[in-house]
């Protein structure tokens, strides 16, 4: 999902123009030193979806062809289906015979193996390599040689020239490898081939330009023609101008209709967040784990709703070292209802370190109960704009918390009834602490403001996926996800609107 970026008057002016095409920027130059990752293993197609007539692995390169026995009616397209790209470094080497290829970023999916956007092009004549094409779309952007900044009606004010075409053209090896770049910062898209920039353009098109979207490889229809591609190594940017980034990992299905709908709940929060704040840009991976090896490379914060305890995604493999090293960094870690429980002996001292708190078994407890007499903290900016609330949830309490409430500040609270404490004691239900503190005000959501400067937030309901139809509980979590990644919250909260078809839509089929 994107966010559409509002931008200011001045970013179209002509000095911010001069200033977009000036040499490349510290934060750049540090991003550089970074480690690139592979997207492609040089044997399968794992990760990548096409039509298998055309696509296949050969002497470690994905190979697309067409042939006057097995053409294909219009252009078809490869796509890497592991995540989304918003700002990021794209290298990889290709290799065409024939015909005009390209390699779609930011791109839409049409269904149907067909793609639209932004396309690196590629083609085995001397015109369009370098260029940057819009497919199904506003055609040439930019071609090689030239700078281009589009404004946000649509007009374009080209910069100082690149070279020469034909020059530029000659550095391109006909009908051997080349290694081609490019770079998403914001609106500013360049592609090089061999080492040499090709093309820049700098998007400000209303209702046209893309933050983020699909990466797909082109095979074009016309006479028979083969496309190779190797190398593809993929490197995630920090967002440019002040975005934020929030990484949604939504849990697999469980429970019963209605319940512990993880992906359903991370879609609609995305959208609302999306919707209401321009400056963020967000990214959904349902049924478990990403398979995306860069999905936190660029995070601000980490949204986890999934189950907990002994299958609690984080704590598989060596993921809990992953998410604390993020942490440190600076990364804020939210965690809701399950997903705050994990085995106080495998994850326990992680989550304190992370979230300031957690649900542990034989001492946290997980009674269902109508939520009232709420007491939201005063003055903190996740309950800006929200008023005291009634909702019917699995409200898990008595959580574990760092000694003394170090730096964890108590969100919402409330009474529990009497009842819920008088269950029989288990891992979950209860336990003689939890049975001697009838009457005593609890903890359901939490705040953590990390001494390495970034945050946490943990909060205990989410069990039934209609309460975020509710306008408080839905703003207090906004509220939350934009705290964490490290966003000023509006006084009056963040203001979200959702339809009865919306809050029904991505259910799991249960």
């Amino acid at each position: 999902m994107a966010s559409i970026w509002r931008l200011t008057a001045a970013l179209v002016a002509g000095v911010v123009f001069l200033a977009g095409f000036s040499a490349t920027s510290p934060r750049a130059d540090a991003a550089e030193a970074e480690e690139f990752v592979s997207i492609f293993d040089g044997t399968t197609l794992d990760g990548w979806e096409g039509k298998s007539e055309f696509w296949s692995v050969a002497d470690g390169a994905i190979v697309g062809q067409t042939t006057a026995e097995n053409p294909t009616d219009g252009n078809t397209f490869l796509f890497w289906r592991q995540g989304e790209l918003d700002d990021f470094e794209l290298r990889l080497s290709y290799r065409i015979t024939g015909g005009n290829s390209g390699i779609q970023y930011r791109s839409r999916d049409f269904g149907d193996f067909v793609a639209g956007g932004y396309q690196a092009d590629i083609d085995s004549g001397t015109t369009y390599s370098g260029i940057n094409y819009e497919e199904r779309g506003r055609g040439i952007l930019v071609t090689r040689g030239k700078r281009i900044e589009i404004a946000a009606d649509g007009t374009k004010t080209e910069g100082e020239a690149i070279g020469e075409s034909d020059a530029l053209q000659a550095t391109i090896k006909q009908g051997d490898w080349n290694d081609y770049r490019i770079v998403a910062e914001g609106p500013r898209l360049r592609h090089y081939i061999n080492g040499q920039l090709m093309s820049e353009v700098i998007d400000h098109q209303e209702g046209k330009r893309a933050e983020q979207g699909i990466l797909a490889l082109q095979l074009h229809a016309g006479p028979p023609m083969k496309v190779e591609f190797k190398d593809i190594r993929l490197k995630r940017l920090s967002l440019a101008d002040g975005r934020k980034k929030v990484v949604f990992v939504a849990g697999r299905p469980s429970h019963a209709p209605g319940e512990h709908e993880f992906r359903a709940g991370s879609l609609l929060m995305a959208k609302c967040l999306e919707e209401s704040c321009p400056q963020v840009v967000t990214a959904v991976y349902d049924s478990g784990w990403p398979t995306d090896p860069t999905a936190f490379d660029n995070a601000d914060a980490i949204h986890f709703f999934a189950d907990g305890g002994g299958g609690h995604p984080v704590i598989q493999r060596n993921r809990l070292a992953e998410i604390a090293f993020l942490a440190k960094r600076g990364v804020g870690i939210a965690c809701l209802h399950y997903a705050v429980e994990v085995p106080p002996e495998k994850g326990g001292a992680e989550f304190l370190d992370m979230i300031g708190g957690f649900f542990e078994t034989h001492w946290s407890v997980n009674p269902h109960w109508m939520l009232a007499s709420t007491q939201l903290a005063d003055g903190h900016p996740i309950t800006r704009g929200v008023e005291p609330f009634e909702i019917q949830d699995e409200w898990y309490y008595h959580m574990r918390f760092r000694d003394g409430y170090d730096r964890v500040v108590p969100i919402l609270t409330a009474v529990p009834p009497d009842a819920t404490r008088e269950r029989p004691d288990g891992p979950h239900s209860n336990n003689p602490t939890v049975r001697a503190k009838k009457g005593s005000r609890e903890v359901l959501a939490w705040a953590y403001d990390r001494p390495d400067g970034g945050r946490g937030f943990g909060c205990t309901g989410a069990h039934f996926h209609r309460n975020f139809g509710d306008e408080q509980f839905r703003k207090l979590m906004l509220n939350a996800i934009a705290w964490t990644a490290g966003l000023d919250v509006p006084e009056s909260g963040i203001v979200s609107k959702i339809s009865d078809d919306e809050l029904a839509a991505n259910l799991d089929p249960k």
